[in-house]
């Protein structure tokens, strides 16, 4: 690269640089457990912080587990049709295989492609529990051609084979291992093999293996990515295996994160004509957020919750970046990593019962800690003069108030989600959706005020006020199932209230129905004088009185006291990590590696430059002092100085030239690591000169 013009030595250079951006967080994630600051329990904070993060991972991934459930099934259902006339030797089969159609499944998985992965590992356990051993995983990556994808190919359903069936057999083992040809007739030899070597097998291992696996399994082959494969690889596979179908029992799953109609964009009718493809569709992942906002953020199981400025952050990332749940998770690990981390009263996160206990043993400093909480503030004002004096210097009394605050915080979570449910009941079939079709979006409005102030909530109100009989009455219906699901007594009253409407309803009905004529004309009668139907009246009942419960339970969480304790509201911190400005994130950890790093040694005043910071740093901060053409003479002059000024005046001049061949060999590397970065490029004004491409304040 630069060998021309400083020749003596030439740097390879292997790793990559890891984003800048990320070094931090790792830092906090990696050394949160070793933490030596003031704070008295930085260790039960940690173990507070992974005993949640590992509840809600299992909760997380049970999700998933049953959301892909159904999508699992019919395609297990689907290989289990392709190959079952295989196995049965008919003449259907053989019929269906004059065709030379090849069965193929399009699973469309959407524009999430980050998830992708996930999906396709627990596909193939589930494959592999249940139908065959023999699954392979494509990516266009690794198949720029059909040579690269049939070693591949014949690479991973070989060594599935080892792995699973065949340990005990050092004989095929050897063989496996020794290069092989790859070729289709090569792996139609190696299935009947495996298949014959699987029929000879004791009777208890037969039985062992018939269990999960039929006689002759097929062989899936799932493309992850579809769309990135070149049209030649595909077209040359499918027209090779089409002419072993009847030999071998192939199964073709197709990744798709567009549409389905890639598959004839890409393939020419006489490819695709050799499929015979069936359509499966995923759950999108919007409705999958929706499950794990529901399942994680709105319930009372996890005492960690989002702020309002938060979960919008991650929304908004999810909505307008990648679609991605799988990233959302993590952000939301972030945040929990994030509020152990720096929130000292963070060890109350947790169980109520294990709260209470933890309140106990709080040291006066804890109790300090307290006291200077903005809520708990408020709260010590509204308290009578008396109290106030307790709760400041009494942390015996204190402990007794915070006990009761954490429980009624509790209290305020389980009513919070019955109620805001009961609320989306109503407003999430209005027209134009006031405050939202999705219940996140009403979860948000509820945090960030008062919701009942807002000119959506008004209009609502006014739209619920115009529902005919029959969806209010399945909405207030929908409502009791809702207040009935809680565990507490606190909503029997409302229950009762509520079917108390219901029962008025069928009693106008009977009226209705009794005094048809009657109620036309007194319908006639109210609309000329303006009065209120009995139907009206009710209507307008029921709304005011849903209006009431959301005044009194869908307070913001920042109203209540010890808030700060469960909730996140540090968006910038967030947004920072996960929104990051890489030209940003870039200058601040060449110019302050300290920033990043955290050692001491590296600390140095505005404008010097520290001969103990990495070389990249060095030549950054001297690139910076230089025009539009540096001189890679003078710079190199410029970087032994900082470099060697450790050494001092009366360094051993025997040694001096070994040394230079050193410091040049790093400074070709540190200029090399900025050209990659792309700081700089080579100048074709002059050979032994740089042209530098970035400029202004970052």
């Amino acid at each position: 690269m630069y060998s021309e013009n400083v020749p003596r030595h030439c740097f390879t250079k292997k790793d990559l640089i890891l984003p800048f951006f990320f070094i931090k967080n790792i830092y906090r994630i990696n050394h949160f457990g070793e933490r030596k600051d003031d704070s008295e329990d930085t260790e039960l904070r940690y173990v507070t912080c992974q005993s949640l993060w590992n509840d809600i991972k299992l909760e997380t991934e049970q999700i998933q587990e049953d959301l892909n459930k159904q999508l699992f099934d019919n395609l297990v259902s689907f290989l289990r049709r392709s190959h079952s006339g295989f196995q049965e030797k008919t003449t259907e089969w053989t019929c269906q295989m004059k065709s030379r159609e090849i069965p193929t499944a399009a699973l469309v998985l959407g524009v999430n492609v980050t998830d992708h992965d996930l999906t396709f590992r627990s596909l193939s356990e589930v494959l592999q529990n249940n139908i065959t051993p023999y699954i392979a995983l494509l990516e266009a990556k690794d198949c720029p051609g059909i040579k690269n994808l049939m070693q591949k190919l014949m690479g991973q359903l070989m060594n599935c084979y080892i792995d699973v069936d065949s340990l005990e057999d050092e004989d095929y083992a050897q063989v496996s291992q020794n290069r092989i040809r790859c070729s289709m007739s090569s792996l139609i030899n190696w299935y009947e093999s495996v298949t014959k070597k699987t029929d000879s097998e004791t009777p208890r291992k037969k039985r062992t293996s018939s269990s999960r696996h039929c006689q002759s399994p097929p062989v899936v082959v799932i493309f992850k990515d579809m769309e990135s494969f070149t049209t030649k690889v595909l077209q040359d596979f499918i027209v090779i295996s089409s002419q072993h179908i009847r030999e071998f029992p192939l199964v073709l799953i197709f990744g798709i994160a567009t549409s389905p109609m890639i598959i004839h964009s890409l393939l020419p009718h006489s490819v695709s004509s050799l499929l015979c493809i069936e359509l499966f569709q995923s759950l999108s992942s919007k409705e999958h957020l929706s499950t794990i906002i529901d399942k994680l953020l709105l319930t009372a199981r996890f005492p960690f919750k989002l702020g309002e400025k938060v979960l919008q952050v991650l929304i908004n990332i999810f909505l307008y970046h990648d679609f991605s749940v799988q990233n959302f998770i993590k952000g939301f690990q972030l945040c929990i990593v994030e509020h152990f981390y720096s929130q000292p009263l963070s060890i109350l996160c947790c169980q109520l019962v294990d709260a209470k206990k933890r309140v106990n043993s709080l040291s006066h400093n804890q109790c300090e800690n307290i006291r200077r909480l903005p809520s708990f503030r408020r709260y010590v004002e509204s308290q009578a003069s008396e109290k106030q004096i307790a709760l400041l210097t009494t942390d015996s009394y204190l402990k007794e108030v915070i006990q009761k605050l954490l429980e009624d915080l509790h209290v305020y979570h389980e009513n919070y989600v019955l109620v805001l449910r009961c609320l989306h009941v109503f407003t999430s079939s209005l027209p134009k959706y006031p405050l939202g079709k999705q219940i996140r979006e009403l979860h948000c409005a509820c945090l960030e005020n008062q919701v009942w102030e807002t000119e959506e909530y008004e209009s609502s109100l006014q739209l619920a006020r115009m529902l005919n009989k029959s969806d209010l009455v399945t909405m207030l219906q929908q409502c009791v199932e809702i207040f009935v699901s809680s565990s507490g007594k606190e909503f029997d009253k409302t229950v009762e209230k509520l079917k108390e409407f219901l029962t008025q309803f069928q009693k106008l009905e009977v009226l209705c129905t009794t005094f048809f004529l009657k109620t036309l004309l007194e319908l006639k009668e109210s609309r000329r004088s303006k009065k209120l139907t009995k139907f009206e009246m009710l209507r307008f009942e029921v709304v005011d009185y849903i209006d009431s419960l959301v005044r009194n339970y869908l307070v913001p969480a920042d109203r209540k006291t010890l808030h700060e304790i469960v909730y996140f509201n540090t968006a910038s911190v967030l947004r920072e990590h996960l929104n990051a400005a890489p030209r940003i994130a870039l200058h601040t950890a060449l110019n302050n590696p300290y920033w990043y790093l955290k050692n001491q040694a590296l600390k140095s005043d505005g404008g010097s430059i520290s001969n103990k910071a990495p070389d990249i740093c060095i030549v950054y901060k001297l690139h910076l002092e230089c025009g539009r053409l540096i001189n890679l003479v003078d710079w190199l002059e410029a970087f032994s100085t900082v470099v060697m000024a450790v050494e001092g005046p009366n360094a051993d001049a025997a040694s001096s030239d070994q040394v230079d061949d050193v410091i040049h060999a790093r400074f070709i590397r540190a200029v090399s690591e900025l050209e990659l970065l792309g700081f700089i490029k080579p100048s074709k004004q002059k050979t032994d000169h740089v042209a530098r491409l970035t400029w202004g304040g970052c």
